[in-house]
């Protein structure tokens, strides 16, 4: 018993001794931490501009990335590093979010500078000036290639093609460049000139001298033909998806309805896209129900769009596409073949699966973010793969000009399958 009192005693003691350093320890961790959080938040309060805005892209991309895991990199230790650099003016601070952004991977989240901010706004509401072409830049270090040019452009009229690739402009090589800094060195005033050295597959680079022009995109061009085997064809093409993009073709379409077309070709080759929404509700001009597109976003929801009711017209329909045909043009493209509304004839489209959302930055910049990826009603995920024609017609490169012609091999198949479906439905003797 004396014994065990002893030892009782002896425990004690080294358990006071030890919780005295214990709290002294904690004592400490808690200073550290307090001096940590108290310079943490005196470092946030003298913050420079170019610093908050760096702060405000990466908590947007933080919330809004389809990509969870940011390309395999911890996203925080990157606004660190990123905090690090010398932002000394708005420049480098660009230069250094464009950095940060572009160990995502991913060609389509992006900065916008206040100039190109304002340039995309103009483009996408009905007008831009430049030389008219819709690019992408796949890798960091790859030269930028071509998605389409636009309709009525410098780059339309002197024949630049889908998938061409610009290695350089005004003798810059495009591969140092990100996608933003080589679009703003295609913009500039009108009648001012760029040159573009253009690599096209099975020739040798060539140069091109454009001539910069203000563009206005009027997207939808529709007439009511009569062809041998369908006296009233209703044929529109349309080239973008902008801001007038949707009241535009519904007027045509209803325009053609009166003049009583009997069946329709919508022309969608080289259309580069547009907006999300204008896409959306083209297709509920031609679809009565089904679904449009299902999107899905990093927490893996799926959130679908349905048309409801009000078609314009169920007369037969061929939609034309090729390898120009992209983001919004793909969405609609997908919901009509899906749908059993209509069938393709063409080529393989580009494959742009991807949705971004533009978010509105301070001094005047804009952020374009990748937030969800779409499917078609099929679940169909198209990114870099592309929708398949119905009919697969392969045709020598047109310009614009000659869409929709005798010369046009796709379009005159596209007759002729509409022509055989509706013999078959007896809208012909």
């Amino acid at each position: 018993m004396v014994v065990k009192a002893k030892l009782g005693i002896d425990n004690r003691q080294q358990i006071e001794a030890m919780s005295k350093r214990f709290k002294g320890a904690v004592l400490t961790v808690l200073l550290t931490l307090a001096l940590i959080f108290g310079f943490g938040s005196q470092a946030a309060l003298a913050l420079s501009d170019q610093q908050k805005l760096v702060m405000e892209v990466w908590r947007i991309v933080s919330r809004a990335y389809l990509d969870d895991t940011f390309n395999q990199q911890n996203w925080w230790f990157v606004r660190q590093r990123t905090l690090r650099q010398p932002l000394n003016d708005w420049e480098s601070a660009y230069a250094a979010i464009q950095e940060m952004l572009g160990g995502l991977d991913d060609p389509y989240t992006r900065l916008l500078p206040p100039e190109q901010y304002q340039s995309l706004q103009t483009s996408t509401a009905g007008e831009l000036q430049g030389v008219g072409l819709q690019i992408i830049k796949a890798e960091a270090d790859d030269a930028l290639k071509v998605i389409a040019p636009i309709e009525g452009s410098p780059a339309e009229a002197a024949g630049l093609k889908p998938k061409d690739r610009i290695l350089k402009i005004n003798g810059v090589e495009t591969a140092a460049l990100s996608l933003d800094e080589a679009a703003a060195r295609m913009r500039g005033p009108a009648e001012t000139q760029v040159t573009l050295t253009v690599l096209r597959e099975g020739e040798t680079p060539f140069d091109v001298n454009l001539v910069r022009q203000r563009i206005s995109l009027n997207p939808v061009l529709a007439e009511l033909r009569s062809t041998p085997e369908l006296p009233k064809l209703g044929y529109i093409r349309l080239g973008q998806f902008n801001g007038n993009a949707i009241a535009d073709l519904t007027q045509a379409l209803q325009q053609l309805e009166r003049q009583g077309a009997e069946a329709y070709i919508l022309d969608l080759r080289n259309n580069p896209g547009g907006l999300l929404q204008a896409g959306i509700e083209i297709a509920k001009l031609w679809l009565d129900q089904g679904t449009i597109v299902y999107t899905v976003s990093r927490q893996g929801i799926l959130d679908s769009f349905e048309a409801s009711g009000g078609a314009i017209t169920q007369d037969p329909l061929v939609v034309l596409v090729n390898e120009g045909t992209a983001s919004a043009s793909e969405i609609l493209a997908g919901a009509l073949q899906d749908n059993g509304r209509a069938q393709l004839v063409g080529q393989t489209t580009f494959g742009k699966g991807l949705i971004q959302s533009l978010f509105d930055l301070s001094h005047g910049a804009g952020l374009a973010v990748t937030v969800a990826k779409y499917e078609t009603p099929d679940h169909h995920d198209i990114n870099q793969l592309g929708i398949q024609p119905n009919q697969i017609v392969e045709t020598a490169p047109l310009s614009r000009d000659r869409f929709g012609t005798e010369a046009d091999a796709q379009y005159l198949a596209a007759v002729e399958l509409l022509a055989h479906s509706t013999q078959i439905a007896g809208v012909h003797p």
